[in-house]
């Protein structure tokens, strides 16, 4: 439990940072958490409205730290941050994706990617 709140609040800490490396279980542990507060919200919202509200603040706002988190992710995995944009084919994209963040550290990254 305790590393699934310090990854997640590790994300937030470093929401502007998209420069160094993140490893796979910082990735995974935040989207845990991620998913977990979301579907609470979405939940939630069955009851009362205003959690539809929330949720909706709660999904823009955590697009920034996502995204920062991907890209040090994508570094890490010896990837160019590009590789992100692989997301907007549909349903390949998003499997590659996860292919993408399921790869091992890199040993040396590429020049220019460090």
């Amino acid at each position: 439990m305790s590393e699934l709140i310090d990854s997640f609040r590790s994300a937030w800490q470093r929401s502007f940072d998209f420069e160094g490396r993140s490893r796979r279980p910082a990735f995974w542990w935040f989207t845990l958490a991620n998913f977990i507060i979301s579907l609470g919200l979405i939940l939630l919202s069955g009851i009362s409205n205003i959690f539809g509200w929330i949720y909706s603040i709660y999904a823009l706002v955590v697009l920034l730290p996502t995204l920062s988190l991907s890209v040090r992710r994508l570094r890490d995995g010896g990837k160019h941050w590009a590789w992100m944009f692989i997301t907007l084919i549909p349903v390949a994209g998003t499997i590659w994706f996860i292919y993408l963040m399921c790869q091992p550290t890199a040993g040396v990254l590429p020049p220019g990617l460090s």
